[in-house]
């Protein structure tokens, strides 16, 4: 029996493409270095800030003066870049209170902000970011806290996310991967619109 719905941030509650264009070319005009290419786009988009810093310059011999750069530069002005996800809001009302519903992303610092600065942070029971664990997805630690908080088992779960990195968790945690807007992924569902999402909870046989 189906009893909590998660979610992917990046891709899947807003589309923060531009967003996370903006902040990291920002960071690397302040270090006289290109825009990034599409596969640079595609690597930030669903990994940890971290991690995408470490990418973007791997090669450097200044990583720590990047972090440390990193830190201090305020992401406020690029939450409002993030574009909340068409149909979200009325799915979210839908699934509660049946349903649990929880967060699970790389995002690190920012993840409450966002959430806050939509207003969605009270549609979900429990928001796991990378701060919160010691091995970001798609290693499963952050599902198996979720699992844990509502003594819950993996078959009782779904996990919306669009990313390979999201696959790879899904499938790591034990947890029905339903792809959202990717049909590429290797997901138990896919899901093209929220606003069909009442109607693949209801059709869900567990």
């Amino acid at each position: 029996m189906l009893k909590l719905v998660g979610f992917d941030c990046d891709g899947v509650l807003f589309d923060s493409r531009d967003a996370n264009i903006a902040y990291y070319n920002a960071i690397l005009a302040a270090f006289g270095r290109p825009p990034m290419d599409p596969a640079d786009v595609d690597y930030v988009h669903s990994h940890t800030a971290r991690q995408s810093v470490e990418y973007l310059f791997r090669e450097a011999d200044n990583l720590e003066e990047v972090l440390d750069y990193c830190r201090g530069l305020d992401y406020q002005p690029f939450i409002p870049l993030m574009l909340e996800a068409p149909h979200l809001r009325n799915f979210l009302i839908f699934l509660r209170p049946r349903y649990y519903t929880a967060v699970a992303t790389n995002r690190t610092t920012t993840t409450h902000p966002v959430l806050q600065y939509h207003g969605l942070e009270h549609h979900f029971d429990l928001v796991v970011s990378a701060l919160d664990v010691s091995r970001p997805k798609p290693h499963p630690e952050s599902f198996w806290r979720i699992l844990e908080h509502f003594q819950l088992r993996p078959e009782e779960a779904i996990y919306i996310g669009d990313s390979q990195v999201d696959e790879e968790f899904a499938h790591n945690a034990g947890v029905a991967l339903v792809a959202y807007r990717n049909p590429s992924l290797k997901a138990a569902y896919h899901l093209e619109s929220f606003a069909e999402g009442p109607q693949l909870v209801q059709s869900l046989i567990f």
